[in-house]
C-alpha cells in the first residue's frame, strides 16, 4: 500500500502484544529496562498497554517514557533515565 500503513487485524493486534509481552518482559526482568521503537501513536499505545499487563502480572509498575520521536522505554523502579544513573565501575 503507497503512502501508509495498513492497520493490523483484531487477531495481528493480539499476538504483536503477546509478543511484546513476552519480549519485552524478558528484557526487563534480566536488566530493568528495555528500549523498543515506537514511530507512530498506535506503536506507542501499544507499548504502554505491554506496560500495563506487565504490571498487573509482575505486580509491580513498569514505567514508560518516550526517549525521542522514534522509541519508548519500559523500566522498573530504579531503573530510570539512564543519563540520571551514575555509570556502574568498568562499564
Amino acid at each position: 500500500m503507497e503512502g501508509g500503513l495498513t492497520p493490523l487485524t483484531e487477531e495481528e493486534e493480539q499476538r504483536m502484544r503477546a509478543v511484546l509481552f513476552s519480549e519485552l518482559g524478558n528484557k526487563i526482568a534480566d536488566r530493568g529496562w528495555a528500549r523498543f521503537p515506537a514511530y507512530t501513536p498506535e506503536e506507542r499505545r501499544r507499548l504502554i498497554d505491554v506496560a500495563h499487563r506487565l504490571s498487573a502480572y509482575w505486580g509491580q509498575r513498569v514505567f514508560v517514557e518516550a526517549v525521542d520521536q522514534c522509541a519508548m522505554r519500559l523500566y522498573l523502579h530504579g531503573h530510570g533515565a539512564p543519563s540520571a544513573e551514575p555509570l556502574p565501575p568498568h562499564a
